[in-house]
């Protein structure tokens, strides 16, 4: 390959990952002479789970010029201000909170929300609740969509819920509309050529692939990333027990509000997700902790679905990620490249961000692999990082009520990064100069997530510890940010999905 010349990218596997990374690279390098195709078997299917997405997934769109209302008609698809956690904590006054995705009037609030950090981890009698302080918790317990009148121009972010099978296909045909090669095709092997590079892909009649650059979105099996290149798998077992899933769907019962609802279990926790069309439910677990048929049956119960003929689906989750995701000319991602668990949806999160900073660095490198270990290193530090904030939801868990949730809690194996944090929280360090110094400066999760993290399941003292504050110190207003949340949610009509 020519070092000024677009490569010929080459996707193994179809599915929201391998699709968005098609549309991305098309979009960068096809009208300077560069070609994509994806080579999709048609007896794989799409594992889809979460069908829910960061805000990240409205970047993703408005960078590639497709219509809001156009891909989510298409997609069944749903708004999403946030994630409701449930029962995570038997704290009292802490049993729910809203984790919300932040937006510019969060910028007046947040401050406020912040100081009363501070002062109830002093043992300060102030109220500190993550619900109380953010616009984007109160739009989705209000009910109301994130797109206000022209009158305030002060919109929230936000992401989505989507039927993944639908978004896949969706993408595919905007794609290939668009000029990219799709291949229904099996492949049965990789060459390499006496240098260690993937030279083609063999398929069945022996069809043979030639390419430049070859993207692994084969799934949990890493066809070429794992099998054929060596990638090491960095497991994440230590930090995240959950390895199994099993979900169901369930008509609409009641309104659904713009938000995901992450609700503990015995042995776990289960996902609420609103589409148009239905609500999507699954139970992620811990097989160490409990059996298929035992998951299957505590889901149904509690989703009102005892008796029911719907089938129940068993996931199996691969949790970690490759060392290096980006090797000689072959570029991992989706699961061929790790998974983290859907509790905070960042699949596709880490989907977008891999092929974008992939792109700007073979680019800067001149189409080579000259800045292959910074792309590595940024990528692997987004992983852990991320994983470092979703281990804490499980350290911090304020339950002891099951085996899995008292060996969660006690839990010594944990990333460096989150041990730090637990440590600035606990020692009343400032959060925000915390996370900058752990985790530079360009954190998976702002201080702001931190703050709602610990704050949300009530990790201060105990009530009986808390005292009034001293003379000349005072605590930011609780009830004037409500009140002013409530004035702006006016601005905001209420969510009526198709």
């Amino acid at each position: 390959m020519s070092e000024a010349a677009p490569p010929h990218v080459v996707v193994l596997g179809g599915g929201s990952a391998g699709w968005m990374t098609a549309c991305l690279f098309h979009q960068r390098w096809g009208d300077l002479g560069g070609k994509v195709t994806v080579v999709e078997s048609p007896a794989i299917g799409i594992i889809g789970v979460g069908e829910g997405s960061t805000p990240q997934l409205k970047a993703f769109f408005d960078q590639l010029g497709i219509d809001e209302a156009e891909w989510m008609a298409a997609c069944d698809a749903t708004y999403k201000l946030g994630i409701r956690f449930t029962g995570w904590s038997k704290v009292a006054g802490f049993e729910s909170y809203f984790h919300p995705f932040p937006g510019p009037v969060d910028l007046h609030t947040e401050p406020g929300f912040a100081h009363n950090c501070a002062l109830r981890r002093r043992g300060g009698d102030v109220p500190a609740h993550p619900d109380d302080w953010f616009l984007a918790a109160t739009l989705a317990r209000a009910g109301k969509s994130p797109h206000a009148g022209e009158n305030f121009p002060f919109a929230p972010s936000y992401g989505y819920h989507f039927d993944a099978h639908k978004l896949g296909g969706f993408l595919r045909e905007w794609a290939v509309a668009r000029g990219v090669e799709h291949l229904p095709l099996k492949i049965l092997h990789a060459e390499l050529t006496d240098e260690g590079d993937i030279a083609a892909l063999l398929g069945e009649d022996g069809v043979r692939i030639e390419g430049d650059l070859f993207v692994d979105c084969s799934g949990f099996a890493s066809i070429l990333a794992q099998q054929k290149m060596g990638a090491k798998f960095l497991p994440f077992g230590d930090n995240l027990f959950n390895d199994r899933a099993v979900v169901m769907p369930t008509p609409h019962r009641q309104t659904p509000r713009p938000q995901t609802d992450a609700i503990a279990m015995r042995a776990g926790w289960r996902w609420s997700i609103p589409l148009t069309t239905r609500v999507g439910n699954g139970y992620v677990y811990s097989s160490r902790h409990i059996s298929d048929e035992e998951a299957e049956r505590e889901l149904r119960s509690a989703i009102g679905m005892e008796g029911e003929e719907t089938q129940a689906r068993f996931l199996s989750m691969k949790v970690g990620r490759i060392e290096n995701s980006w090797n000689r000319n072959c570029l991992a991602t989706g699961l061929s490249q790790g998974f983290i668990e859907p509790l905070e949806a960042t699949a596709l999160h880490i989907v977008i961000h891999t092929a974008t900073d992939f792109a700007e660095a073979f680019e800067a490198g001149g189409f080579t692999g000259q800045h292959r270990d910074t792309f590595n290193r940024r990528i692997a530090e987004r992983y852990d990082g991320i994983r470092d904030y979703i281990v804490g939801h499980y350290r911090l868990n304020q339950r002891g009520d099951t085996d899995y949730w008292r060996e969660n809690a006690a839990n010594q194996s944990l990333p460096a990064g989150l041990k730090d944090m637990m440590t600035a929280w606990f020692t009343h360090r400032d959060l925000a100069e915390a996370n900058r110094a752990i985790n530079g400066t360009h954190p998976a999760y702002p201080a702001m997530s931190w703050h709602c993290l610990f704050a949300g399941y009530g990790s201060f003292p105990g009530p009986e510890k808390l005292q009034p504050l001293p003379q000349g110190i005072r605590a930011a207003d609780r009830d004037a940010t409500r009140a002013m949340l409530d004035a702006c949610a006016l601005n905001f009509p209420d969510y009526k999905p198709a």
